[in-house]
């Protein structure tokens, strides 16, 4: 009978692929797998795989996500207010852009750029024209 045929065998392979996800045909379609059972138990273990490898990534990146709204998990309690980790005193940060201690770049009040290289006002180190002894 056409049931027991290696045309129905073939067949039921092309009819089974033909229904898997696309990720997992994209993956089995090369190996032009014949025997209907084998083919079954590859495509099982290529759709775990995908979704071993998926839920990877999810748990990646949900961490990453995490992380970003994480407060520090370590020693923060014994520590004085305005104190940095490295014991000095912060006030308010570092410029890079004047080079004073107690307010950040983006705070800065000066309008012009300071070149730490000369001290000069109105431009910046990288294009200094100053020989500095």
């Amino acid at each position: 009978s056409y049931y027991n045929t290696p045309e129905a065998e073939y067949d039921k392979c092309v009819k089974f692929e033909s229904g898997l996800r696309p990720e997992v045909k994209h993956l089995i379609g090369f190996s032009e797998i014949r025997d209907f059972p084998t083919l079954v138990n590859k495509s099982r273990i290529c759709d775990e795989d995908e979704r071993a490898k998926l839920n990877h990534y999810k748990v990646v990146n949900d961490n990453k996500r995490k992380g970003q709204d994480r407060v520090k998990p370590y020693g923060d309690k014994n520590k004085k207010s305005g104190e940095s980790s490295g014991g000095r005193k912060r006030n308010g940060g570092h410029c890079y852009k004047c080079g004073e201690v107690g307010h950040k770049i983006a705070e800065c009040p000066q309008k012009e750029d300071k070149c730490f290289r000369c001290g000069r006002l109105g431009h910046r180190a990288d294009v200094c024209r100053e020989k500095v002894v």
